[in-house]
């Protein structure tokens, strides 16, 4: 069974204590396209992310806002900032990197928040059992792609059906399997 594996550029997602901060007292997010995953979508509004070595104008925010400040960055734009980005899976943050985020109105410092997301699967209820996998489980998954197919292991499983079908991989992922608009994965055991 194959499924659409997206790749997922540098993003982050904000609390709304600190979307006020960078924008304005009861500012609300601009939507510019839904994403694939149901509820989720890209933003008009840009920041700025600022490491030890240089900053990165122009990183896209994803929403809705969350509970907490997330930045999603690949090894590459981590290292190449100056900022430590662990590969963890979204939403586990503690003891995670840190940066400076600066938005039209005002500036943050986030102690723990810069990650680079381990590569995962999203999956409804049906489509783990079609494809004979639990929530949490971690497997390979095969791209074929012209001159550039490879295996990704470590893939985490993500179970809900508020979910639908997907692999996501970062840009680093991406032009190392030579991925263009539209790549399809396959679990291989």
């Amino acid at each position: 069974m194959k499924f659409l594996v997206e790749t997922s550029a540098r993003h982050i997602h904000l609390s709304q204590a600190d979307l006020e901060t960078l924008f304005g007292e009861g500012y609300q997010l601009t939507k510019k396209k839904d994403l694939s995953q149901p509820g989720q979508f890209a933003c008009e509004e840009r920041v700025t992310i600022v490491g030890s070595k240089k900053e990165m104008p122009g990183v896209s925010i994803l929403g809705p806002v969350r509970k907490d400040t997330q930045v999603e960055l690949s090894l590459t734009d981590a290292r190449s900032i100056g900022v430590v980005a662990p590969v963890r899976e979204s939403g586990d943050i503690a003891g995670s990197g840190a940066c400076k985020i600066v938005g039209p109105k005002g500036e943050i410092e986030i102690k723990e928040g810069v990650i680079a997301a381990k590569r995962h699967i999203h999956a409804t209820v049906a489509d783990a059992k079609a494809l004979g996998v639990e929530n949490g489980e971690i497997v390979s998954v095969k791209i074929d792609t012209d001159g550039r197919s490879l295996v990704f292991g470590d893939v985490v499983v993500r179970v809900s059906d508020s979910y639908a079908l997907a692999m996501h991989i970062d840009t680093d992922e991406s032009n190392a399997a030579g991925c263009g608009r539209e790549v399809y994965g396959e679990i291989v055991k």
